[in-house]
């Protein structure tokens, strides 16, 4: 990096005080709403997303199962990034680009929810996954770098970070994932 560490981090910093205003907290509390609706319903949560967002995706799935702070029963929420055999037979037999579209097509429900990650907002297998889940009846969060790319006007909530460089977009989609899993899982316990 051609920047200090100290630089990188009060930039880093910066960014995250930008979401504060970039994204309102009814934005953030909407994406919430649309979980507890479905796992109230018995629908499911998926997540998805390609690299350091399949990690992401990953990491809010297992927050969900298990638990994020509190004891309590698991959630139904399955990360689309985590099966490789599906996703290298899809990629060998179909094609990349179907790999998440596949699967929310196999696992997705009307009413249930797709986070769909990407720091571009323009992943061509994401933007598939979000156009068919649109297509069954299944809601979509958007977790985005700014203006949300092709995702955009397909996301019923799009969380778009204040930046267009992709490590400050994921620490800020990090940010916004754990205050979803905290009040998806505060909400549930209490009631």
């Amino acid at each position: 990096m051609s920047q200090s560490l100290a630089d990188y981090l009060k930039e880093s910093a910066k960014v995250i005080v930008e979401a504060v205003d970039h994204i309102p907290e009814a934005k953030i509390n909407a994406a919430v709403d649309l979980c507890i609706s479905a796992l109230k319903n018995g629908k499911s949560i998926l997540t998805c997303g390609n690299g350091g967002s399949a990690a992401d995706a990953t990491h809010i799935a297992g927050e969900l199962v298990m638990r994020f702070l509190k004891d309590r029963k698991a959630f139904r929420c399955i990360c689309l990034s985590d099966n490789s055999g599906t996703i290298t037979a899809c990629a060998n037999d179909v094609d990349y680009s179907a790999i998440f579209e596949r699967q929310v097509e196999a696992f997705g429900d009307a009413g249930g929810v797709l986070i769909a990650i990407s720091t571009s907002g323009n992943s061509p297998n994401v933007v598939r996954a979000v156009e068919k889940a649109k297509s069954m009846g299944i809601k979509v969060i958007g977790l985005t770098g700014l203006g949300g790319g092709k995702l955009a006007p397909h996301c019923d909530v799009l969380l778009d970070a204040p930046s267009k460089y992709t490590p400050y977009i994921q620490q800020v989609h990090e940010c916004l994932y754990h205050y979803l899993c905290g009040a998806i899982e505060d909400r549930m316990i209490a009631g």
